[in-house]
């Protein structure tokens, strides 16, 4: 199917900020780095500072991805990532 995930996914937006090199993978399980369940890592060193080390939150699946949803003080940590200021 040429072009479904394309058509799917929204792609770059003026209100989107890429996170150029960020790794994302499916991390199978292995003893040498102490997986114990199969999950997915995305790492980028920006992501800590909004999602602290050890803080949980959401994530649901969309067409082509996933959506991590932010809480409160992850959004207060994301807005000033960003450089927005509270209106």
């Amino acid at each position: 199917m040429p072009g479904y995930l394309e058509d799917k996914m929204t792609g770059p937006a003026e209100s989107k900020i890429e996170l150029k090199n960020a790794r994302v993978y499916i991390h199978k399980k292995d003893p040498s780095t102490r997986s114990r369940i199969i999950h997915i890592d995305i790492e980028h060193p920006d992501i800590n500072k909004v999602i602290k080390p050890g803080e949980s939150t959401f994530c649901s699946g969309k067409e082509g991805g996933v959506f991590i949803g932010l809480k409160s003080e992850m959004l207060e940590r994301a807005k000033k990532f960003l450089g927005i200021e509270d209106s």
